[in-house]
């Protein structure tokens, strides 16, 4: 599983590493209301929190789901201007103007982006224009709470009022606690994309998204940006409704979440986080998949239990399970390929033994797997 952008013939001047207020905020928001997410953070959280005057919590609370289960669109504009260059502001007032010169159809469609997930990498009817799909975005709030439908109705039946709403809200967030943290985030967030920029002029482009992340990669001969997300997804740097090109933007405030813009028709975006905790690279997809299922069998987990203390040769490991030796071959093989036991030769004896490090990570490689 994973999502890819197309780079085919995409010039390297037209990717770009750029810091993004709006984009920032969007996230400071979202460890506001998921702390557990970042324990990092759980003591800045708690602080700004319990700071906050009533009557901005309550209006946090009402707008949540822009921020808290998905990263709405909305707060990387620069990405879906018509016509654009897919520049982000350098201030917050700059990117809450680009917000204000989304037509009324995208803020509508990318704030409901809960309704409408399913399509999300192929487009639909918007909620504006469509009976159905209005219906739809309706019941899916309803589901969500009394505060999520109130706002989808508002937000359906006067755009116009919602956005001005939006804007002040994400103003008086600006002059209750993240004015100071963009003052102090900001120089960090811009040295990270020069960085970044250098390596690219320098380097390439591989060398550049070895630097952003590890679950990134380039493929099919520099042609395919390929993003290891529990997720499936597709889009095209190379995008008819504005000039091509590609933007990374980097976080403080994104570990372990990595995200990826591309809602048809917008500026491909990689949200990324830096100075991450300094953990192992993340497992890929592929081998947190693997290692789940190998754990899966009531045999294999007996085997782990046998080996978790000692090694072990396969004749042992059937006398003491009680089941044929080439049996107990196959499900160590399983083991073996999730990187689950390790090997070790004895003259004509072969030992196994569990790894037990590589198990006690696998709760955080799952967590950090599902919230990539």
């Amino acid at each position: 599983m994973s999502v890819s952008i197309d780079i085919t013939r995409l010039p390297p001047e037209r990717i770009v590493f750029e810091a993004s207020p709006l984009a920032e905020l969007c996230l400071a928001l979202h460890v506001l209301s998921e702390p557990g997410h970042h324990p990092g953070l759980a003591g800045w959280a708690t602080a700004t929190t319990s700071a906050l005057r009533q009557d901005l919590a309550e209006r946090l609370r009402e707008a949540d789901f822009l921020w808290r289960h998905t990263f709405s669109d909305l707060f990387m504009p620069f990405a879906g201007l018509r016509g654009g260059d897919g520049r982000t502001g350098r201030t917050l007032a700059e990117e809450l103007d680009q917000l204000d010169r989304l037509d009324d159809e995208q803020f509508v469609t990318t704030a409901l982006e809960f309704a409408c997930l399913s399509s999300y990498s192929t487009g639909g009817p918007s909620p504006v224009s469509d009976p159905a799909t209005r219906a739809r975005a309706l019941e899916l709030a309803a589901a969500r709470g009394p505060r999520q439908l109130d706002f989808a109705g508002r937000l359906l039946k006067d755009p116009a009022a919602v956005r001005a709403w939006v804007r002040r809200l994400l103003e008086d967030c600006d002059d209750a606690f993240f004015a100071d943290i963009w003052r102090e985030a900001e120089p960090t967030l811009a040295a990270d994309a020069r960085h970044k920029t250098e390596l690219l002029r320098r380097k390439g482009l591989d060398e550049a998204l070895a630097a952003v992340s590890p679950a990134i990669s380039l493929e099919d001969g520099g042609t395919l940006i390929r993003i290891d997300k529990l997720a499936e997804g597709h889009t095209t740097a190379v995008a008819p409704a504005m000039r091509a090109g590609l933007t990374f933007v980097p976080s403080r405030f994104g570990w372990p979440h990595l995200m990826v813009l591309h809602r048809p028709g917008w500026r491909p975006v990689v949200h990324y986080p830096v100075g991450s905790p300094d953990l192992p690279p993340p497992a890929s997809v592929e081998l947190l998949q693997l290692r789940l299922e190998a754990l899966a069998h009531p045999v294999r987990i007996r085997l782990c239990r046998s080996t978790a203390r000692a090694p072990h040769t396969t004749g042992e490991l059937a006398g003491v399970l009680g089941i044929s030796a080439p049996e107990v071959s196959r499900h160590l093989a399983v083991l073996k390929k999730a990187g689950l036991i390790t090997t070790r030769r004895r003259g004509r004896y072969v030992n196994y033994q569990l790894d037990v490090m590589a198990v006690a990570r696998l709760s955080g490689e799952f967590l950090e797997g599902i919230l990539r």
